[in-house]
């Protein structure tokens, strides 16, 4: 223990999700004084149009008040992403 859980949308490379690995054993041993030993990181993929179901109403939403940062997205990532988008085209 600890063991930590990245879940995020698919097409990160290998070598993203490793170097991400190392940051946070890096830290995790680093803050809490544990072994490298004692640390795991698992990678969960979910694509975007599961991820209100999969990973916003069950860990986000209906745990708000344990997160420690909080995401400033709406509940529909894909809904946040069109807007952004549009913004984007707005402006150019």
């Amino acid at each position: 223990m600890p063991h930590v859980i990245v879940k995020l949308w698919p097409g990160k490379s290998d070598e993203q999700k490793h170097r991400l690995s190392e940051a946070i054993v890096r830290d995790v041993t680093r803050i809490f004084e544990y072994g490298e030993e004692s640390v795991s990181v698992g990678f969960e993929e979910v694509s975007p149009s599961q991820w209100t179901a999969r990973v916003y109403e069950p860990d986000i939403r209906s745990k708000w008040n344990t997160l420690t940062k909080q995401p400033r997205y709406e509940a529909e990532p894909n809904k946040q992403r069109r807007a952004l988008q549009q913004q984007r085209k707005s402006k150019g």
